[in-house]
């Protein structure tokens, strides 16, 4: 019930500024709001649902659609990790960096539904500690009226 809410808010949202879109991906628990992904350059916020509130963490990703074809879009880009609320106990605000090499694809009959895949590795900002992470889920395009 917490992630449906958490999307119906960042849907909300993103519809009042149009052309910006919504993902979610669920094996993650991360939900994810961006400009409109269907242009050369947009910009991705990624934020934890199934986290503590002493650890939100969010991504700040600038992306850049290498490849634009109709019905399928692939994407590179870099990310920075933050968590807003260390500053209030006098901890560093920034947490790690990331690259992004992905992929929205149209899903047919639903036009402005995307699959999304998404493969990202992951560094501490000490650099002493990575992972690969894999995102997959579906991203809705608002369009304007």
């Amino acid at each position: 019930m917490k992630h449906i809410l958490t999307a119906l808010l960042f849907s909300v949202t993103a519809a009042a500024f149009g052309q910006a879109s919504v993902a979610y991906y669920p094996f993650n628990s991360v939900v994810s709001v961006s400009t409109n992904a269907d242009r050369a350059f947009w910009v991705d916020a990624r934020f934890q649902t199934n986290t503590a509130f002493e650890s939100l963490s969010t991504t700040l990703c600038p992306l850049i659609n290498v490849v634009r074809r109709e019905q399928v879009k692939y994407y590179t880009g870099v990310g920075v990790r933050v968590n807003f609320l260390n500053g209030l106990d006098s901890r560093d605000v920034l947490e790690g960096y990331s690259l992004h090499f992905g992929v929205r694809a149209k899903v047919p009959f639903i036009p402005n539904l995307r699959a999304a895949f998404e493969i990202s590795p992951y560094s501490r900002k000490d650099f002493k500690y990575g992972i690969m992470q894999t995102y997959l889920g579906l991203a809705y395009q608002f369009s304007k009226k």
